[in-house]
């Protein structure tokens, strides 16, 4: 069987391999776990939040740089203010703007916001000829980042974890709709975690898969052997991670969960095999099935 190159406005952008990209994660998103993803074929991203100061983020850059030559990505979590003054958990945006400039310095060409509106982050991404990224879960925000200068927007789908929007729709809806909507191009995620997911959402208009739960279960994952095990053996369709997921019961005995994704994971394989294999290499043979006779797959 042939072997695609795979083109989307994504990998142009970016130049990934194949239009995949690494999610956002507290706790995980370093420099280790993003280089294999990267080296993999995929934009890694380490996650800024992770990092108490600069100084420690500065270092992680730099063994980044040092574990993979492919492109990467920082992500800036922001906690949105409301939540950060009852909590006192999170990072605004402004206590990630030096952070920013460390990031340019240090050569990175996609950064990706998420959790809240990042409007001053994006303006110092643009001018310092960075990409921005921006995630979000409804598509009145999507049209936002658009209008704000983002490069790209990364939709997640209610199957998705992390923080809801009461409003959000499935990936389905998110990502058919959003292409009629925007311009600028689109990241799918939320559920997916399989090779006919990542091309069911090639085909409803994304320019690329965002994988996050999916990965967690991988031998280069930090997590740990206990959360890897539940996410192994986790039914989705149970009654209770069933309403984790779609009703907000969040019961926070439970967490760290993955999201529907989960699924698709039933033992523990390295990034190279995830991405090579379980998606790239089945994705090509069900394309190969329906006839598909191009050496090239483009998503527009």
């Amino acid at each position: 069987m042939k072997t695609l190159i795979w083109k989307s406005k994504i990998t142009e952008i970016t130049g990934i391999k194949y239009p995949i990209v690494m999610g956002a994660f507290a706790f995980l998103g370093k420099a280790e776990f993003a280089a294999a993803f990267s080296n993999a074929g995929g934009l890694g991203i380490i996650s800024a939040l992770n990092f108490k100061n600069s100084s420690d983020f500065e270092s992680d850059l730099k063994k980044m740089n040092d574990l993979t030559d492919k492109p990467y990505g920082v992500n800036f979590s922001i906690m949105p203010p409301e939540i950060l003054d009852k909590t006192g958990k999170g990072r605004s945006e402004e206590s990630y703007l030096g952070f920013v400039d460390i990031a340019i310095n240090a050569g990175v060409k996609v950064c990706t916001t998420s959790g809240y509106q990042a409007n001053k982050i994006g303006k110092k991404l643009k001018d310092g000829n960075c990409h921005w990224f921006h995630k979000c879960t409804i598509i009145n925000h999507a049209v936002s980042a658009e209008k704000m200068g983002a490069d790209a927007v990364t939709l997640v789908g209610l199957e998705g974890v992390g923080h809801k929007n009461p409003l959000q729709n499935t990936t389905l809806i998110n990502i058919t709709m959003a292409r009629k909507t925007i311009h600028i191009p689109i990241i799918a995620a939320g559920g997916i975690g399989d090779a006919r997911g990542f091309l069911a959402a090639l085909a409803m208009g994304a320019d690329a898969v965002c994988f996050g739960s999916a990965i967690i279960a991988t031998s280069e994952s930090p997590a740990s052997e206990n959360w890897k095990n539940q996410i192994i053996h986790q039914d989705i369709f149970e009654e209770d991670f069933y309403n984790n997921i779609f009703h907000f019961q969040f019961d926070t005995s439970r967490f760290p969960i993955g999201s529907m994704a989960i699924g698709h994971c039933d033992k523990i394989i390295s990034i190279k095999e995830f991405i090579e294999d379980k998606i790239v290499k089945n994705a090509e043979e069900i394309l190969a099935k329906w006839n598909f006779n191009s050496n090239e797959f483009c998503s527009y």
